[in-house]
């Protein structure tokens, strides 16, 4: 039985709470906040879990295997090392750090005590993430075009961070899963408009081969859009997360190109065929996850959400916070 001490209990720590709860080899031992209130709303929901102010209660307990991170971003360096000099196993909110140094840290320390970190990229774990996955690992789409999101919303505005390190994380997380190859440069506008930091932005990645993404990311949007696009040289998808059903849609449609030898003319051949939709697994991501990170501890797996993918989205966010700074400016990887 794996034995988990929960930090955090605000927006996101109840459900990091509930789900390990009811993860089969897995215990909730302890519940840590600063803000009694949150407190009482733990004791309240889960009256046989010992809640404290105090995290040292939880990281250096020796009844405690894994510690769950849910705190803002400029805590996750810290708690998490502590937590690791402690011998204890590490599942951290995204990002995993707010820089990429304090995240090669904690992956070598983590390497050193053969201990696990898992970063909570949560929508790896979603039905309509692993059927692309699948679709692309088996050629469906072919050679990838390109890849675009748009994830804009009316708040959260954060107090700590801007929209990139909110809201990018997702995004950035998703795509580095799926096309599986490491960015050669990244381009990002944006502006500030509330309270000095950026609220909205624009991100283009270059990958090797052409393949080219954009992120749209926005806090001040009189909508809610959750979308993704990719095309490929065979079919093309789109993901709408907001839908009920049908989620996800592959178009058998394309360009082809067609050269005649004897006179070098090209042709340009647009094809539309049909519509597919695929079935989804009908499971809650977050579930799915703890789960997972209780199997990597059980039998010494790597999770593929691990610290070195988290890293990769730390250096992407770096990249892309410098290249705002310098209004627009290609920065190399």
């Amino acid at each position: 039985m794996i034995r988990i001490g929960v930090i955090g209990y605000g927006y996101w720590g109840p459900n990091i709470v509930r789900n390990f709860a009811g993860t089969e080899g897995a215990t909730v031992q302890s519940i840590s906040d600063t803000h009694q209130s949150a407190l009482k709303r733990a004791q309240a929901a889960h009256p046989t879990i010992k809640t404290t102010p105090d995290d040292r209660e939880i990281i250096l307990s020796p009844e405690i295997d894994a510690v769950a991170i849910a705190t803002p971003i400029s805590t996750h360096y810290e708690l998490a090392r502590r937590a690791l000099e402690s011998g204890k196993h590490v599942f951290v909110e995204k990002p995993i750090t707010a820089s990429a140094r304090h995240a090669e840290e904690l992956i070598e320390l983590a390497y050193k005590k053969n201990l696990k970190i898992m970063v909570d990229h949560t929508f790896l774990f979603t039905g309509a993430v692993r059927k692309i996955k699948q679709l692309i690992d088996e050629g469906e789409l072919g050679r990838l075009f390109y890849f675009d999101s748009i994830r804009i919303n009316l708040g959260l505005l954060q107090t700590d961070s801007n929209v990139v390190w909110d809201l990018a994380p997702h995004d950035l997380s998703i795509m580095d899963h799926l096309i599986g190859m490491n960015p050669i440069a990244i381009s990002a506008t944006g502006m500030a408009h509330i309270n000095g930091f950026e609220d909205v932005a624009y991100v283009t990645i270059f990958y090797p081969d052409n393949l080219i993404a954009h992120i749209s990311i926005n806090w001040l949007s009189p909508v809610k859009v959750r979308m993704t696009m990719i095309g490929g040289q065979k079919k093309m998808l789109l993901w709408n997360d907001l839908v009920a059903d049908e989620k996800l849609r592959v178009y058998d449609r394309g360009v082809e190109v067609e050269t005649k030898e004897e006179s070098y003319q090209v042709r340009i051949n647009y094809r539309s065929g049909d519509i597919w939709v695929p079935r989804l697994e009908q499971i809650e991501a977050l579930k799915a996850e703890t789960e997972y990170f209780v199997e990597c501890i059980e039998n010494n797996l790597t999770p593929f959400n691990d610290g070195v993918a988290g890293l990769k989205v730390v250096r992407m966010i770096e990249a892309i916070v410098t290249s705002l700074s310098k209004g627009g400016s290609i920065i190399y990887l």
